[in-house]
């Protein structure tokens, strides 16, 4: 068996966009005419010169290859032009090859993925969403902390028993910064009033973007400390683990960290310092499902958990939902929402989610296949890209 064409989908997320505005998923077909699919997270570029990267890629390494050889694979495409470093804009496109082979891998045994990574060790996953706006909101459920108390009561009936929110404010290129006292008077208002609102029913995860020196979000951790957060997440930019640990050293709250690093030698110097309790690999991003299930095996020997990060489409989720699935030190599942409107569009049959839990797939590969005619009516002609950052100090 070879992999024999790789075709690419740079797909626009409708309105209202959960999940960002774009997806950009790709196709290995073999020459026994198996396809698998898989998604790239998140590289800055626009995504159109995504996909040539990606042709560019297949062509040198990946085209005429045995699918079924994905660690070598991997170290070939990871070492290309003698990078063989954690470069995010090469892992991911790597990791969204590395998606697909293992969707050829499965469907070729007529097996799940994680059936092939050691097995499934849970039935079903549990899972958190983001407070999102809802047609005819009066004020913005992003800023608001009435509105979003009432979001996450909502959603906690719905059966979700955890839900992030982000109240620092905008992150910049500028960051990182100290909050002003205004920002911190909210924020801890916006969590006191969620948690309020949801009591013990209901985990809280506190998103931040790096905003935040250690001293600053030392300051923030000391006045959620009451509420009984699950994590506050990122508090610190990714670069240094070593300030991360400053910040996970001066509060009771767990940090989590995780969705701007790539393979296993970025998530090992986390550990090493003891920077985070929870990882949240994007494994889009992060190197795959393989190296997913790496980085999981570096926090079970640091008692860590993992707790997949998760803001684009449904292919990446599939892929999460394989590798959540099959390692013991599983945490918690992002999701957008219940995976309804264009996350299932995209999907010949969506993922399942019931009662705050998803249902694990019993299909072979990633369990779930792209509806390429949806992909196709739904172009991406923006210019923007997936995620911006305030190109001035916050």
């Amino acid at each position: 068996m070879r992999i024999a064409d790789v075709r690419t989908f740079v797909v626009g997320n409708p309105p209202p966009h959960f999940g960002g505005r774009y997806w950009i998923f790709l196709k290995l077909t073999t020459d026994g005419g198996v396809a698998g699919y898989g998604e790239v997270y998140s590289v800055p570029f626009h995504p159109h010169v995504v996909a040539r990267m990606i042709e560019d890629v297949c062509v040198r390494h990946v085209l005429g290859r045995d699918p079924f050889q994905i660690e070598r694979l991997w170290r070939v495409v990871y070492s290309s032009g003698y990078t063989q470093r954690p470069d995010p804009s090469l892992l991911g496109i790597l990791s969204g090859i590395e998606m697909a082979c293992w969707d050829i891998v499965g469907k070729e045994l007529n097996r799940p993925a994680y059936d092939l990574l050691g097995g499934r060790v849970r039935e079903t996953l549990r899972s958190y969403t983001y407070l999102y706006p809802q047609p005819g909101d009066q004020v913005n459920v992003y800023h608001d902390p009435d509105l979003a108390a009432q979001r996450a009561a909502e959603y906690v009936a719905l059966g979700f028993t955890a839900v992030k929110f982000d109240p620092t404010g905008p992150y910049s290129a500028f960051d990182p910064r100290q909050l002003s006292p205004e920002m911190l008077d909210h924020t801890e208002r916006f969590v006191r009033t969620v948690r309020e609102a949801v009591g013990g029913r209901c985990d809280l995860l506190v998103g931040t973007h790096g905003q935040m020196t250690p001293a600053g979000a030392l300051r923030l951790a000391r006045r959620l400390e009451a509420y009984d957060p699950l994590w506050l997440e990122e508090p610190v930019p990714p670069e240094s683990p070593e300030a991360m640990a400053t910040v996970a050293r001066g509060t009771t709250i767990p940090i989590a960290t995780g969705e701007r690093l790539t393979t296993k030698y970025e998530f090992a110097r986390v550990l090493q310092q003891g920077a985070a309790a929870i990882l949240q690999p994007a494994l889009g991003r992060a190197g795959g499902l393989l190296e997913g299930k790496k980085i999981a095996a570096l926090a079970e020997a640091h008692y860590a958990q993992i707790a997949p990060h998760l803001y684009c489409g449904p292919i990446a989720a599939a892929a999460d939902i394989q590798l959540a699935a099959c390692i013991p030190n599983f945490l918690i599942q992002e999701s957008i929402l219940t995976w309804d409107g264009f996350h299932a569009e995209i999907l010949k049959a969506p993922l399942r989610w019931e009662a705050g839990q998803i249902l694990l797939p019993t299909a072979p590969g990633l369990g779930v296949e792209l509806n390429e005619t949806v992909a196709e009516q739904n172009p991406y002609t923006g210019t923007l890209l997936h995620l911006e950052m305030l190109d001035r100090p916050a």
